[in-house]
Order: C-alpha cells, then sequence, then structure tokens
C-alpha cells in the first residue's frame, strides 16, 4: 500500500516529466520550423569576402536570406524577375535612400508608379557590390527587399537540387 508522501513523490515526479518533455518538445520544433522556413539565416556570419554563397529553399520554395544595404541588415528575396533591387517605400525611409527619376514597374500585383535610386553597397554573405540600380517601390509588403538583376545579373548563377550557388564571375 503506497502512502501520502510516496504518492506525492510520483505525481511531482509525473508532472516534472511532463513539462520537461513539452519543453524539449517546443525547442525542437522551433529550431526545426525555423530552419525550413529561414533556412540561410546564418548566411551573414560565415561568408568570408567574395566567396560564393550557397543558399538553400525554405520551406515556400523562395530563396530568402539576410543582406545589407548600405550597411544597415535587410532581408532579401532572390527575384529574377525584378529588373532592380526593389525596396519597399517605408523601408527605403528608414535607410534613407534618396529617390531618383519616377518610373513605372510591373510587379506581380500590377503596374505601380515609383523611383528609381542608386544604393551604394549592396551585400549577400561575402559578395559586395557598389553603386547598384535600384528602385524605391511603394505597395510592397513586409519589409524584404527583392534582390533583382541589377544585381544578380553581375553574378554566376547555378540551381541544382534545392540550392542555389551565386559567384563572382572568374576574371
Amino acid at each position: 500500500m503506497m502512502t501520502g508522501r510516496a504518492q506525492r513523490g510520483g505525481i511531482v515526479m509525473m508532472l516534472l516529466f511532463w513539462v520537461l518533455l513539452m519543453a524539449v518538445g517546443t525547442w525542437w520544433i522551433q529550431g526545426g520550423l525555423e530552419q525550413m522556413w529561414q533556412p540561410n539565416v546564418h548566411l551573414m556570419n560565415t561568408a568570408p569576402d567574395n566567396a560564393p554563397v550557397t543558399l538553400k529553399r525554405n520551406r515556400a520554395g523562395h530563396f530568402e536570406a539576410p543582406g545589407r544595404i548600405n550597411g544597415e541588415p535587410v532581408t532579401f528575396l532572390l527575384d529574377t524577375g525584378a529588373t532592380y533591387v526593389a525596396v519597399p517605400s517605408e523601408l527605403a525611409e528608414r535607410l534613407r535612400l534618396e529617390p531618383g527619376r519616377r518610373a513605372w514597374f510591373n510587379t506581380a500585383n500590377g503596374r505601380v508608379e515609383g523611383n528609381l535610386t542608386q544604393l551604394e553597397e549592396v551585400a549577400l554573405g561575402g559578395i559586395r557590390m557598389s553603386n547598384v540600380q535600384g528602385s524605391i517601390s511603394p505597395g510592397m509588403e513586409r519589409d524584404t527587399v527583392l534582390l533583382g538583376m541589377s544585381f544578380l545579373n553581375q553574378l554566376a548563377i547555378e540551381i541544382r537540387g534545392g540550392e542555389m550557388v551565386l559567384r563572382l564571375p572568374e576574371p
């Protein structure tokens, strides 16, 4: 026959087991989900200068990675259909980008009017380029910058499986 003290000890141990199991499960799921949605999150901290950059597709099938515009951190979504590096207007204000001449852009959401701009430096991993043509685009969602062909055209691009390798062309 079990005493009250032994019964309480068993309940405490069972409760501790379940709390620990839930904590470990939550930790694992969070890390696992983050890795699926943002597989390139550590890119800026690991890429040496001018080294090829290897990106993995996220769960949505996109190549998304952290980078920098004029030294400020941004999130890039690589978009070979975008002519310029397209910066949402709110982010452009925070980055203090100078709007240039007005222009019309064809987007997935239709035709929009925005401004051209010059980006002093665009960095993705160890790849850095100066004086990249950009656009300030109103109506873009989130703070994600479309890394378009004004940057990507200057690179050798190889896609295989779920990875994209970007490298500076051989001299």
